[in-house]
């Protein structure tokens, strides 16, 4: 479960910063850039966490 988080925010932060700096090349503002990757920072996390943890149930691969 800690690795799940872990692994959740570190891969946010890198998604969250590449948002960041394509919002800001499309619209050459800093402060809607900034908007866009807060809310996609929020829902990202939560979908990539419960995607970690579905993933984690299931036995193929392992």
């Amino acid at each position: 479960m800690k690795r799940s988080v872990a692994k959740t925010i570190s891969w946010r932060i890198v998604g969250t910063l590449d948002t960041v700096i394509i919002s800001y090349l499309i619209t050459g503002t800093l402060a809607l850039a900034v908007s866009i990757g807060g809310v996609e920072l929020v829902t990202k996390m939560l979908l990539y966490f419960f995607h970690e943890r579905t993933w984690n149930n299931i036995k193929w691969g392992k």
